[in-house]
């Protein structure tokens, strides 16, 4: 599929590798919607690329409803959705304090897999009646899972969960959706140079960074862009988890 002219929306578009994906749809030609909660730093990006930002709880049914109604209205229905919106809340399963709380683990399921899934089924359902592309395409989907999917740490209970989630209904979905010629991929990041990990100190930066086999050092958003506007473009991609990781498997902690 060609982004120019194209409606995207974009979870988690104002930082990290949602804004660089929306920069690279943007620089393509694509009309992006950002959505996200934090609305100040959504509508900084979407005024530099010439998209819009719209506030939203991506965990929330009616909160979504509305902004993907408001992506709508003003660029047209999707056919591209990339779902960055995620949080990453550690916690051991019995810490110090006693057992982890059950609202911490259920709000990153939440926010983290029922969100994505929530995008998936509204961007769906307005791609499903679009006009087919080449090969009968009107649509593809772009979910971000994680390493932890697979080789979670110590710590990541819920986050692995969530992003095991995201794995596992990636073929289904991609199978149920196929008969509407919309198609439906994950992106595995490992260690990403993203804002929450440049918070940490540099000197834990430095290790995370010197685990990575090849190439060592953290990964770049815009890798991950590059990757999802391949998938975007290549039409033979489809129900497919792609790990971009530099080779890395974690370690217990």
């Amino acid at each position: 599929m060609d982004p120019k002219g194209t409606a995207a929306l974009v979870t988690g578009g104002a930082s990290g590798l949602g804004e660089a994906t929306a920069r690279a749809l943007a620089a393509l030609g694509a009309r992006v919607a950002l959505l996200d909660m934090n609305a100040a730093r959504a509508a900084e990006v979407a005024g530099k690329i010439g998209g819009i930002a719209l506030t939203c709880n991506v965990a929330s049914a009616e909160s979504a409803e509305a902004a993907v109604a408001a992506a709508r209205e003003r660029h047209g229905p999707a056919r591209i959705l990339i779902n960055c919106a995620g949080i990453g809340t550690p916690g051991r399963v019995v810490g110090k304090n006693g057992p982890l709380p059950l609202d911490d683990f259920r709000r990153v399921i939440e926010v983290n897999l029922i969100g994505s899934f929530n995008l998936i089924r509204l961007m769906a359902a307005d791609a499903q009646g679009l006009d087919p592309l080449a090969d009968g395409e009107r649509g593809v989907i772009v979910n971000t899972a994680s390493v932890a999917a697979f080789d979670g740490q110590i710590g990541q209970a819920a986050y692995s969960a969530s992003k095991g989630g995201i794995v596992g209904m990636t073929l289904p979905i991609a199978r149920d959706l196929a008969r509407a010629g919309i198609r439906v991929c994950t992106i595995a990041p490992g260690i990403f140079g993203t804002p929450m990990l440049r918070g940490l100190p540099q000197e834990v930066q430095d290790s995370l960074a010197a685990s990575i086999p090849f190439p060592q050092r953290l990964g770049r958003p815009e890798e991950y862009a590059d990757l999802a506007l391949h998938i975007i473009s290549n039409r033979m991609l489809n129900g497919e988890t792609i790990r971009l990781d530099g080779a890395i498997r974690m370690a217990p902690k």
